[in-house]
């Protein structure tokens, strides 16, 4: 059983959030919920128009605020540019990015094709770059931001049929690592988190009921996460409790090796 929902403590007061992938009902969302539960100024985005028309207006329902919601695909670097225009022209900066967009898939490399390779490295790999870029152009500029990366435990730990989704989301970790560094000195901040399995509507329907059960069970308290735990971390990441921190992977996660 999860336990009860934490109450809000104004981590994010006044800071301008942008969480990439936050249509449905997955980490996204609930990451957006929680950013502006902590009093951050939300703006949402994913290439789902539908979905984010209908997460912009739960998230007003929540909050009486209407977040600035911005169609885009990750993968064409027009239509990130054009997001972190937006942004910038409707707040006039920008303190944190979540850079949550993914695509995940199950095939053994043995009988993978190049599209589906290509594809899940452009959206989880490519498209944390091409966001990161954007971010760190204005970040730079203002001389502070925080990023927080989605990664992913399965970065280091083995899967059949994840080889893809691996190779991405260990790239997503040593992206954020390398990052770090360059950003430091402008007084910019990158972290990533890395969940082992948070369950929602959407992983449900990709994933068979067996392999869930087998994963959740493999976890110390027998249970997958709640998208907002995992958004919980990223609050913190993306909060002034982490000022020391950068470069770092959280893992969100009770499975041990």
């Amino acid at each position: 059983m999860a336990p009860p929902y934490p109450s809000a403590h104004g981590l994010l007061d006044g800071k301008v959030t942008l969480v990439t992938a936050a249509a449905g009902a997955g980490i996204g969302y609930a990451t957006a919920k929680r950013c502006a539960e902590e009093g951050a100024t939300i703006v949402i985005s994913d290439r789902h128009e539908r979905r984010l028309s209908a997460a912009a207006d739960s998230l007003t329902e929540l909050t009486g605020v209407k977040p600035l919601a911005v169609p885009c695909d990750v993968t064409s670097e027009a239509q990130v540019l054009a997001l972190f225009d937006a942004v910038v022209e409707a707040h006039g900066r920008l303190d944190v990015v979540v850079n949550n967009a993914g695509l995940g898939g199950t095939a053994s490399l043995a009988e993978m094709t190049d599209d589906q390779w290509h594809t899940v490295i452009d959206v989880t790999l490519n498209g944390t770059m091409r966001c990161t870029r954007a971010a760190l152009k204005q970040m730079i500029a203002q001389g502070s931001g925080v990023i927080v990366n989605n990664a992913s435990v399965i970065g280091w730990r083995a899967q059949r049929g994840q080889s893809h989704y691996a190779a991405a989301k260990a790239g997503v970790m040593a992206l954020t690592r390398c990052v770090a560094l360059e950003a430091a000195e402008h007084g910019v901040r990158v972290n990533a988190v890395a969940p082992s399995l948070a369950v929602h509507p959407f992983l449900a329907k990709v994933t068979s009921e067996e392999l869930l059960a087998e994963l959740a069970a493999a976890e110390a308290f027998g249970r997958s996460a709640e998208p907002w735990e995992v958004a919980n971390v990223i609050v913190f990441l993306a909060s002034d409790y982490s000022s020391y921190m950068t470069g770092e992977v959280v893992s969100v996660s009770s499975q041990h090796p």
